[in-house]
C-alpha cells in the first residue's frame, strides 16, 4: 500500500498541484489498510518534506513544508525573527524562544572550567538566512516588532519530484512507527486473554501465529506436550506478553499457561462468562491433569455440574482443547479443611487439620489404602492440590501420626 501512494505521489509532474480526489483517495486507503489516522500520514510527510527541501537545496533556514489537507497542495516556508544588531552585526535582541536556548547553552559552559568569563558569552552574529533587520522587516509588513517572525513561500518548481523521491523512506519509517504503536495500543488490553489465528511459520524454536494485524510467537516450549501443530490450521492460544522490542511488537503466546485453561471455561460454560460461576484457581501441569475450583454465590446453582454439562458435553470440548489433558472439577470452599478435601480428589476417608492458618499449613492423614491416590502419580496430585488451594500440605498415615502422638479421632 506505501508503494502504491508513493507511486501516485510521484507520477505527477508537479506534487504542489495533485488532484484533490486522488490524493484524498491514496491517503484514506493507506489511512484504513494499516488503521493510522489520516493525521499522522500527513504529519509524517511533512517531517519528510521538510528534510528533504534542507538536503536537496541545502537549506540551513528554518522552513516548514504544509500540505493542504484539502488541496493537497505542497507548500514550503521559510520563517524569519526580526532581530537588533550592532555595529558589529552582533544580534543584541533575541526572542524569548531563543534567548532560553542561548541561556540553557550558556549554563552548561558555565558548569565547565573557564578562565575567563567573557569567554563563556556566545556571541551570535547576524544571519540573513534566520534573520531579518527592522527596516527590511517594515518594508515587507509595515509594524513588526523586534522578536517576531515573517514567513516567506520558497516552494521550488521542481520540488514534487525530488522531495517525493528523497522523503520516501522516511515516510514510510513514520508509518511504520504509529503502525507499531497501533498493535500495541490493541494488544495491550489483550494480555491474559484468548486469541485465535493461524499458523503460518515454524522454525527450530518457535510457531508464529497470524493474529489478523500482526503476529504472535508461540514458543515450542508453551505448546501442550504430545500436540501436534499443523501449519495453517486455525489455534486457540493464550496472550502472555506485549511489549515493544526493537523489531516491532513483541506478542508472546502459550497453550501451557494455566490462564489458557481458565479461559476456556470462560469459553465454553456460559455461567461463568455471565459471571453465575466463578473460578477461583487453577493448577495445572501441562498434558498431565489440570485441576479447577469453582463455586456459585447462588445455592441453588450446581457449580461442578454446570462446568461438567450433560453427558461431559462442556468438559469434554476443553479436554478436547487440551489434547486430552485430564480435568479435575472441585468446589471451592471458604472452609480450608472442606476445600483442601475436594482439591485432594478422587482420594476419600481423609482428616484435615489447620496447623498454621498465617502461613497457609495443614496436615493431611489418610489410611494406608488411600495414600496412594492422595499423592498420585510422582507426587501429581498433592502437588496439584497444595496449587489449587495455595497451603503447603504435609501427607501422614494413620499409623504415622500415631506414631509421632497425634491423637485422630475417626
Amino acid at each position: 500500500m506505501i508503494n502504491i501512494f508513493w507511486m501516485f505521489v510521484q507520477k505527477r509532474k508537479v506534487v504542489n498541484k495533485m488532484d484533490t480526489k486522488e490524493f484524498k483517495k491514496a491517503v484514506d486507503l493507506l489511512s484504513k489498510e494499516k488503521g493510522i489516522s489520516e493525521d499522522v500520514i500527513y504529519d509524517a510527510m511533512e517531517l519528510a518534506l521538510t528534510s528533504a527541501y534542507k538536503k536537496n537545496y541545502h537549506s540551513l533556514s528554518n522552513v516548514r513544508v504544509d500540505i493542504d489537507r484539502t488541496t493537497g497542495e505542497i507548500h514550503v516556508y521559510s520563517y524569519k525573527t526580526v532581530v537588533l544588531v550592532n555595529d558589529d552585526d552582533e544580534v543584541i535582541s533575541l526572542p524569548t524562544e531563543e534567548k532560553e536556548e542561548k541561556s540553557e547553552s550558556v549554563d552548561k559552559v558555565e558548569t565547565e572550567e573557564s578562565e575567563d568569563d567573557e569567554d563563556e558569552k556566545e556571541i551570535i552574529y547576524f544571519d540573513d538566512r534566520i534573520h531579518l533587520k527592522p527596516e527590511e522587516a517594515e518594508k515587507m509588513v509595515p509594524g513588526i516588532k523586534v522578536g517576531e517572525t515573517i514567513e516567506q513561500e520558497v516552494t521550488p518548481k521542481d520540488f514534487g519530484r525530488v522531495a517525493a523521491a528523497t522523503a520516501k523512506q522516511v515516510v514510510i519509517q513514520k508509518i511504520r512507527e504509529a503502525e507499531r504503536n497501533t498493535i500495541i495500543n490493541e494488544f495491550s488490553d489483550k494480555q491474559d486473554e484468548l486469541a485465535v489465528g493461524i499458523v503460518e511459520m515454524e522454525d527450530a524454536r518457535n510457531y508464529y501465529i497470524n493474529l489478523g494485524r500482526t503476529q504472535g510467537i508461540l514458543p515450542k516450549t508453551e505448546v501442550i506436550p504430545g500436540e501436534v501443530i499443523k501449519m495453517g490450521s486455525s489455534l486457540k492460544v493464550y496472550i502472555t506478553k506485549v511489549e515493544t522490542s526493537g523489531k516491532g511488537p513483541l506478542i508472546l503466546l502459550s497453550r501451557n499457561h494455566y490462564g489458557f485453561v481458565k479461559r476456556l471455561f470462560e469459553l465454553e460454560i456460559p455461567e461463568i462468562n455471565e459471571g453465575i460461576i466463578l473460578v477461583y484457581s487453577v493448577a495445572r501441569e501441562a498434558g498431565v491433569r489440570t485441576k479447577v475450583a469453582v463455586y456459585s454465590e447462588n445455592a441453588n446453582v450446581d457449580a461442578v455440574g454446570s462446568c461438567i454439562g450433560e453427558k461431559g458435553s462442556r468438559i469434554n470440548k476443553i479436554i478436547e482443547e487440551l489434547n486430552g489433558e485430564k480435568i479435575d472439577i472441585v468446589e471451592y470452599s471458604n472452609d480450608p479443611k472442606t476445600f483442601i478435601e475436594n482439591a485432594l480428589s478422587p482420594a476419600k476417608n481423609l482428616s484435615i487439620f489447620v496447623t498454621d492458618e498465617k502461613k497457609r499449613e495443614a496436615m493431611v492423614i489418610v489410611d494406608q489404602d488411600n495414600l496412594s491416590l492422595v499423592i498420585g502419580k510422582k507426587g501429581l496430585n498433592i502437588r496439584l492440590a497444595a496449587r489449587l488451594t495455595h497451603y503447603k500440605l504435609d501427607v501422614k498415615t494413620y499409623e504415622q501420626a500415631k506414631q509421632e502422638g497425634i491423637n485422630i479421632v475417626i
